[in-house]
């Protein structure tokens, strides 16, 4: 039985969450190359992407996004200032009122997935087909969002005890499942896509039984108890209503993004989802990441009264974001349409398809950065349970992205809505930053200077190795699979080689990495 968190350091428990979380991603780039390639992005594809989007936003907003704002900083409350019998009594009773309400938000879901379809793609009004399909596979998938909150919470769990590499794990299992089913399951169904449906629903089982065990170890295995008047549990309800609005605003425009592009011709939502997918990979590799590993510690900081190392904590998560993100976010702008070429131009997908994906990649690009800026100065106002901020913060920047969606979408279509995204995106980490400067919890370390000059050489280094070695854009559609996979692995080992020797030569050094 274990009564205290696991010590480690922040960078170890970050690269073990991101190595994780990486080998996750890269597995979703391989199951989004077999759906590519059996469904291309035709009608099929739309009505799964919309059936599957609507319960895994709810998970974002669920699982990864307002609940574990909200129950880690109250669980490490208990863990700094109560016995291991309350922290286990909490546990339980947050578990069976978490289980209880989305079951019947689950019973709901599955009831109305017609309408909850016409509501989120009213676009898709206009192909009954296409509409029904999409309804039919609603109810299939709806089910993942208890299922993977549930397997959120044990995940937040275990963070708190210091075990990061099981919830970091655990996706893999959705990505193995997706793939399993597309490829094994397929010919079974008359329409192949449902396959896709039942993917995902056997994933959300999985993923949950999988962390089991692991609850069992450190002693916190709940036995689900309903808990609605319990003090613990109505405060981690208090916390979580309104930061569903602070830490899921992103999940919220692409969301709203889904529902116009309904409206576009067909292939608008495969295409921004397509690009979203890679937009997404250096934000789950490290920016998810880092916002994981340092939610617990900000609150255990802020629980014993130690505002120093609060702030330090939230300038290194900074200064790590910046070191990875600002090169990603370069390289998916230079690379947009050899990446997307080289991942999915396979069996249905076109070439047309290809270059309009990158199109609205280029676009998310320019809102990389602050995508994973957002996941770790989120925490910064979590950790001190002040939830109020960010709901303000959340809804000028909603506003913010429906004016520009709107503004955007008749001139650039798609990629109007992409670029929208990344412009509030921008507006939500500036908001947040300057939110934590003005509540004095955060000031800027020493140092920075230098090393803003350290990384932009760095970036030119890998910029200038990358335009060198990159060939014309017809190329990449004239070679066969294994000539562009081969291509792009030298471009991104070359690329990646050139920021890191730039970087050693310009004096920064692993120990200055250290927290």
């Amino acid at each position: 039985m274990t009564t205290a968190p696991a010590k480690s350091g922040l960078l170890r428990s970050s690269a073990v969450v991101s190595v994780m979380t990486l080998l996750s991603r890269v597995l979703g780039m391989v199951r989004d190359m077999v759906v590519a390639a059996y469904f291309g992005s035709g009608s099929a594809a739309d009505a799964f992407f919309v059936a599957f989007k609507i319960p895994n936003f709810l998970r974002r907003l669920f699982a990864e996004g307002a609940f574990a704002q909200a129950f880690v900083p109250v669980l490490a409350e208990y863990q700094s200032q109560r016995s291991f019998d309350e922290v286990k009594l909490l546990v339980a009773r947050t578990a069976g009122t978490l289980g209880v309400v989305l079951s019947g938000v689950t019973l709901l879901g599955v009831a109305g997935a017609p309408v909850l379809i016409t509501v989120f793609a009213p676009g898709f009004h206009s192909e009954p087909a296409k509409l029904a399909l999409a309804g039919e596979m609603l109810a299939i998938t709806f089910p993942y969002l208890l299922l993977i909150s549930l397997t959120a919470f044990c995940g937040s769990v275990l963070n708190s005890y210091g075990r990061f590499a099981v919830p970091s794990f655990t996706p893999v299992l959705l990505n193995i499942c997706m793939i399993a089913a597309t490829v094994g399951l397929t010919p079974y169904f008359a329409e192949p896509v449902f396959a896709l449906a039942w993917g995902v629903f056997i994933a959300g089982v999985a993923q949950l039984l999988f962390q089991l065990p692991f609850m069992a170890r450190i002693g916190l295995l709940p036995r689900p108890r309903w808990g609605f008047k319990d003090e613990g549990v109505r405060k981690i309800m208090t916390l979580m209503l309104p930061a569903l609005f602070g830490v899921s605003v992103s999940q919220i425009n692409l969301l709203l993004d889904t529902v116009l592009a309904s409206f576009l011709q067909t292939g608008s939502v495969s295409w921004l989802y397509y690009a979203d997918r890679l937009s997404e990979l250096p934000l789950g590799a490290f920016g998810i990441a880092i916002g994981t590993v340092i939610l617990p510690s900000l609150s255990r900081q802020h629980a014993s009264s130690d505002p120093k190392a609060f702030s330090k904590t939230i300038d290194w998560a900074l200064r790590m974001v910046l070191l990875v993100g600002v090169p990603a976010a370069l390289a998916l702008a230079l690379l947009a349409e050899p990446l997307i070429a080289t991942l999915f131009f396979y069996g249905a997908m076109t070439q047309v398809a290809v270059e309009q994906s990158a199109l609205a990649l280029q676009a998310y690009s320019l809102g990389v950065l602050t995508f994973m800026l957002i996941k770790v100065l989120a925490p910064g106002f979590f950790a001190r349970q002040d939830t109020k901020t960010p709901v303000r913060i959340a809804i000028i920047c909603m506003v913010a992205n429906m004016v520009m969606n709107l503004i955007l979408i008749w001139p650039l279509q798609h990629v109007g809505l992409a670029l929208a995204t990344s412009l509030s995106a921008m507006l939500n980490t500036t908001l947040l930053l300057w939110g934590l400067r003005k509540a004095g919890v955060y000031e800027f370390a020493p140092g920075w200077g230098r090393f803003l000059l350290q990384l932009l050489l760095a970036c030119a280094a890998m910029l200038a190795v990358v335009v060198w070695l990159n060939p014309e854009h017809a190329t990449w559609f004239a070679w066969g699979w294994q000539m562009r996979a081969g291509w792009m692995s030298v471009l991104v080992a070359a690329g990646g080689a050139a920021y890191v020797l730039a970087l050693l030569l310009a004096g920064l050094r692993p120990r200055h990495l250290r927290h």
